[in-house]
């Protein structure tokens, strides 16, 4: 996988139709952007949008972040032109949407040359994810489409089988955590913050966004608490020679100083 998109926490959406936005979406301090294909764009302006990602070829060239592709799913009449458009840009991947099977996730790469984002949306694909999972570069989570595939609702308790098995198949596959679906809502920052830090509790690495307003919130929830951090600093400080030892009255041993590490390698600089 590429190194580009390990580190990648929170990518920004923007309408591949609009070449208008895509200088602010480069700028506007999210880890990568998602030039796309699919939702954001209407059947009839399905050529325009991969005439317009053709033009931006320098743009993207110096976007100075990742930038991906999302093209249109397989089985759809503009996924081979989406993958040939893609193929042309100096891209860091493609986001290939209702993932369901290792053999599409191969085959988007082979056509694209670039690696492949799977996202899991649909209950196929979660059936499927670990397999998805060993083809892919990294697993995204469409909450919004399963929710609808399935006919349930878009709560953390309908979804929470299908959050944790994306988990679980990126963890089983050796990729690095997932990234968990959108929160529609811009205007108000608190339950952005709120469901990156969901999200960052049950695992996953990081939260798809749809405006650039969501990018500080979402920061902040998937940054660990000043509360957390200062309990990871005394773990490792009582554990440095690796001895199971007594911390607020809890017993630390190797996997709880794991924790420890990880939520410091959360924390902001």
């Amino acid at each position: 996988m590429s190194s580009s998109l390990d580190a990648v926490v929170l990518p920004l959406f923007v309408p591949a139709d609009r070449p208008d936005r895509f200088a602010k979406a480069f700028a506007a301090g999210a880890d990568a952007v998602i030039l796309d294909l699919e939702d954001a764009v209407s059947p009839g302006a399905k050529t325009a949008a991969r005439s317009a990602l053709g033009a931006a070829r320098d743009a993207v060239a110096a976007a100075g972040c990742p930038v991906l592709v999302r093209v249109n799913a397989p089985g759809t009449p503009w996924h081979g032109d989406d993958l040939a458009a893609a193929a042309a840009l100096p891209l860091a991947g493609i986001v290939l949407p209702k993932a369901e099977t290792a053999d599409a996730v191969a085959a988007a790469a082979r056509a694209a040359g670039v690696p492949v984002v799977a996202l899991i949306e649909s209950a196929r694909g979660v059936a499927g994810a670990r397999e998805v999972a060993g083809a892919a570069a990294r697993l995204l989570f469409g909450s919004i489409d399963l929710a609808a595939d399935l006919g349930c609702a878009e709560e953390r308790d309908s979804l929470l089988f299908a959050r944790s098995e994306v988990v679980l198949a990126s963890r089983l596959a050796g990729r690095p955590a997932p990234i968990d679906g959108v929160t529609p809502g811009y205007r108000d920052p608190a339950p952005i913050e709120d469901d990156a830090r969901y999200a960052a509790r049950l695992g996953f690495g990081g939260k798809l966004l749809i405006h650039p307003a969501q990018i500080a919130p979402a920061r902040a929830g998937f940054a660990p608490t000043e509360a957390e951090v200062a309990w990871a600093r005394r773990v490792l400080a009582a554990a440095e020679d690796g001895r199971a030892v007594a911390v607020d009255g809890a017993m630390v041993d190797a996997p709880v100083r794991m924790r420890a590490e990880r939520i410091l390698a959360r924390a902001p600089a």
